[in-house]
């Protein structure tokens, strides 16, 4: 009868994930991640495999994250509060960048960055992810072409891809040294540019703050 492991399986999750967020694949090492957890490597082995497994379930549980964190301000709600909904989502993503001063990024970028090309896991859990949030922003577009916020003749495949790649590109030059405010104005412009109705008044670019979530910065 095998023995409970005698740690926790959560905690050790994430301190692997901030060696690999922090050093990168290449960079980090078993022996690494064997100080961070202060688990011996053969209990690594033994509870998550080889160090390429255990990145795969820390990409994995992010990719998952990110896609609740845009879940939990993309779905539910009357069509009317639509757009507010993803005026509220891009400006999170841009706040959360503002405020990652260590310049990091997102695991998620930084891991597909460095594996997609190489890594079928990656890739298509990459993928997956970038397609999941894709839908979540096509659904609520539609939502506010019906309420008459959004041109109901405008495509809302090609407006949700054009906002995914703004949030995404927000995490890039953020990481790359642009300062805080160009963020926001960033968030700003992309939501001005979605096409309204004839007659309708664009929404005002009013920002919330960004809320705390169980990883931190989630982009």
């Amino acid at each position: 009868m095998p023995r409970p492991r005698a740690f926790d399986e959560r905690q050790v999750l994430e301190r692997a994930r901030e060696q690999f967020w922090a050093t990168g694949y290449a960079g980090t090492r078993m022996d690494d991640i064997a100080q961070a957890t202060g688990l011996g490597k053969g209990s690594l082995y033994g509870a998550f495999g080889d160090k390429g497994k255990l990145f795969h379930r820390v990409f994995g549980d992010w990719c998952t994250a990110v896609v609740e964190v845009a879940e939990g301000r993309l779905t539910g709600g009357p069509d009317a509060e639509a757009l507010a909904r993803l005026s509220e989502y891009v400006h999170l993503m841009a706040e959360n960048t503002a405020s990652d001063t260590e310049r990091r990024g997102c695991l998620l970028a930084k891991g597909a960055a460095e594996l997609a090309q190489h890594d079928p896991t990656v890739a298509e859990r990459s993928a997956e992810t970038m397609t999941a949030l894709l839908t979540l922003l096509r659904t609520e577009i539609s939502a506010a072409q019906r309420h008459g916020d959004i041109d109901s003749a405008a495509d809302p495949e090609r407006l949700a891809a054009l906002l995914l790649t703004v949030v995404r590109g927000i995490e890039a030059v953020g990481k790359a040294g642009l300062d805080p405010e160009t963020l926001r104005h960033i968030a700003d412009t992309a939501l001005a540019v979605l096409p309204t109705a004839e007659g309708q008044k664009r929404l005002a670019t009013g920002r919330s703050p960004a809320r705390e979530n169980q990883l931190g910065a989630i982009t």
